[in-house]
C-alpha cells in the first residue's frame, strides 16, 4: 500500500479513531503510553504521532516534535494540543523518510505505529539516523502471539486489517530493532504474548 493510498485511509478514519482505539487501550494496552512517556527526555520525536493520545503522560520537561503522514490525524493532534496547553512542533510526514537531519533527538518514541508502516525496518532504521548517540527509543505496539493458536488468529484478522488500513497483526519490532544497531535496555511481552513494550538505546 502506497503513502498516498495510506494518508487517504488514514484521514478518512481520523474522526472515529479515537472512539475505537479508546476500547482496546483499556483493554490490550493499559498502562502502555504512560510507560512509554514516562521514559522520555530531552528533545523528543514522537512518530505516527496520531491524534496525539501520547500529550497528556509526556514529562513537562520535554520538548516535542510530531509526525503523521495524515494530516487530519494532526489536525486533532493540535486541537488535543491547544486543550492540554502542550507545545508541540507537528508535521505531516512519512515515518520511512523523516524530515530531519541526522542525530536530531534525544528521544524518538512510536506508540501503536509500526504495525502500520509499509517497510517498518525503514522506519526503524530513520528512528536511528535522527537519535542521537546515547539517545532512547520508546515503542508500543501489539505484536504476533508466541501462542500458536492465538498467532493463527492473528494471521486471519491480519487480512482483513491489513486491506482496511494497512495494519499488521503478526509483526515483532525488536529483532528489526536490534538489526539496525540498538541495545535493547527494558522489554515487556504482555496480553498472552501480543504486546510489546521496548525501551533501547542508539549506542
Amino acid at each position: 500500500m502506497t503513502p498516498e493510498h495510506l494518508r487517504a485511509k488514514w484521514d478518512k478514519y481520523a474522526p472515529r479513531y479515537d472512539r475505537d482505539i479508546g476500547f482496546f487501550e483499556r483493554v490490550q494496552f493499559g498502562g502502555g503510553r504512560e510507560w512509554v512517556c514516562s521514559r522520555a527526555h530531552g528533545e523528543v520525536l514522537d512518530v505516527a504521532v496520531g491524534t496525539g493520545r501520547n500529550l497528556p503522560f509526556y514529562p513537562e520537561s520535554v520538548r516535542l516534535s510530531g509526525i503523521d503522514l495524515s494530516p487530519a490525524m494532526l489536525d486533532i493532534a493540535r486541537a488535543r494540543a491547544a486543550e492540554l496547553g502542550r507545545e508541540i512542533d507537528l508535521r505531516e510526514g512519512d515515518a520511512q523518510a523523516l524530515p530531519f537531519p541526522d542525530a536530531s533527538f534525544d528521544t524518538v518514541v512510536c506508540t501503536l505505529g509500526l504495525c502500520g508502516f509499509p517497510d517498518e525496518r525503514a522506519a526503524i532504521t530513520e528512528m536511528h539516523r535522527v537519535l542521537r548517540p546515547g539517545g532512547t527509543l520508546l515503542l508500543l505496539d501489539h505484536i504476533g502471539s508466541h501462542h500458536k493458536l492465538i498467532h493463527l488468529g492473528q494471521r486471519l484478522l491480519e487480512k482483513l486489517t491489513v486491506r482496511m488500513l494497512g495494519d499488521y497483526q503478526t509483526r515483532r519490532p525488536l529483532p528489526l530493532v536490534e538489526q539496525a544497531g540498538f541495545v535493547i535496555q527494558e522489554q515487556q511481552r504482555l496480553k498472552a504474548g501480543m504486546v510489546e513494550r521496548l525501551a533501547a538505546t542508539r549506542p
